[in-house]
């Protein structure tokens, strides 16, 4: 092994969840603008999701993601009902799970802190302003944040 390749973190895993594929490709780009050295995971619904992280059927040999971002509005399962079933799984639970969200709805920020989501970000609808959120979210979660190896 390389003294380079020895210094190098191992990439933080994120499972985004996340229905529109604006929202997808916006923050993927956030993120790449960021350098930060991470994997990025997408899956559509909640469904898919839980399949993910019980590394199910074609997620088999996915890794366990460090950092969930969680859309609420999702057809299947919504983040709700993601958020509750992470939660209520030991193996799962330990997860942090940022809730990024179009909805600024006081019940369901307060719903979702209630099922123990780690933070929650309404998605501005501005692009400029939507790429300076997912990068504070890069910044805390993936610069900030020490995760075990």
């Amino acid at each position: 092994m390389s003294t380079t390749s020895r210094l190098l973190p191992r990439p933080i895993d994120i499972l985004l969840v996340d229905d529109d594929p604006a929202d997808v490709l916006l923050t993927k780009k956030a993120l790449d603008d960021g350098k930060v050295y991470n994997t990025l995971n997408v899956v559509k619904d909640g469904v898919k999701a839980m399949s993910f992280l019980r590394r199910e059927g074609e997620y088999a040999d996915v890794p366990r993601p460090d950092l969930i971002l969680l859309d609420l509005n999702m057809p299947c399962k919504d983040g709700r009902e993601t958020l509750s079933e992470i939660k209520a799984d030991e193996q799962l639970k330990s997860i942090p799970v940022v809730v990024l969200t179009t909805s600024d709805n006081d019940d369901d920020v307060a719903k979702s802190y209630d099922l123990q989501a780690s933070c929650y970000i309404t998605k501005p609808v501005d692009f400029a302003q939507f790429t300076r959120v997912v990068q504070s979210i890069r910044d805390f979660w993936l610069c900030v944040v020490k995760y075990p190896h």
